[in-house]
């Protein structure tokens, strides 16, 4: 396979990446065949996940609007994946042109084209790092030089703990960044679960997972309730993603089917 001119050396364009076959069921163009292979076979297996790939991309939009115009100015976006649009940054910037953006992906590709896209924004960043190192991110130059962490910070997980497995301890890594951010801080979750799946339908999706670098694990709507561990999650608690503030009702209809669940929560204090 030739490598495009925006693809990395050090990418293995042969091995799927979780970010570039997200890339794909959002209609992006930045992914490869191997990514593309995947991504259909996911959609095999689970028929609607384009579909709820962008209902999970309308609630980090309207979480996001949500908390600009709740007074959040401050934003770190771990996972954020490759850009698209409806970007944090975007929303946010929209609200008040002084808010500060941190996007945080391990993928090279996600975090190159970030990159391109936030030329000349200097109120916001890119850091490759990884969910799994909270405590790389927190001391990262650029989020300590864009983000004041004794002010209020929504730290947005948003589709990405599905891939972090129990043994790498998701509620503690959580614990960690929450323990760095001041009162009146925010965290917004969503990741894939299993509620209401077939046996088959999960046994097929983690099947294609296990092609890339990073398996599935999906968790009940309380296995994620417990993620939320010290904040107080905001009504309507967590719920399929397109039931959470839906633009209008008919949005959330169908919503058992959305694979994603989500909430946000507010740091007391």
């Amino acid at each position: 396979m030739q490598r495009p001119d925006w693809a990395p050396d050090t990418i293995d364009i042969e091995r799927p990446s979780v970010a570039r076959m997200y890339d794909y069921y959002l209609g992006g163009s930045h992914n490869f065949a191997a990514d593309r292979a995947a991504a259909q076979a996911m959609v095999a297996a689970v028929p609607e996940a384009p579909l709820m790939a962008q209902a999970n991309r309308a609630f980090l939009r309207r979480a996001v609007h949500h908390l600009a115009e709740a007074g959040i100015r401050q934003f770190l976006d771990i996972g954020s994946g490759i850009p698209t649009v409806g970007n944090v940054h975007e929303i946010a910037q929209q609200l008040d042109p002084q808010s500060r953006v941190v996007y945080v992906d391990v993928d090279p590709v996600a975090v190159a084209h970030s990159r391109e896209i936030l030329a000349g924004n200097e109120q916001a960043a890119v850091v490759q790092e990884d969910l799994r190192n909270p405590e790389a991110i927190l001391a990262h130059p650029d989020v300590r030089k864009l983000l004041d962490l004794s002010q209020p910070v929504a730290v947005m997980v948003v589709a990405v703990l599905h891939f972090v497995p129990d043994d790498d301890r998701p509620a503690e890594l959580l614990r960690t960044l929450r323990d760095a951010l001041a009162p009146g801080s925010y965290l917004v979750l969503s990741q894939a679960s299993d509620d209401g799946r077939s046996q088959d339908e999960r046994a097929e999706a983690e099947r294609v997972y296990r092609r890339t670098d990073n398996p599935l694990s999906v968790r009940s709507r309380a296995e994620l309730t417990a993620l939320f561990d010290g904040f107080e999650i905001l009504d309507p608690g967590v719920v399929w993603v397109p039931q959470w503030r839906p633009d209008t009702p008919e949005s959330a209809e169908d919503a058992e089917n959305a694979v994603f669940m989500g909430g946000v929560g507010r740091l007391g204090g």
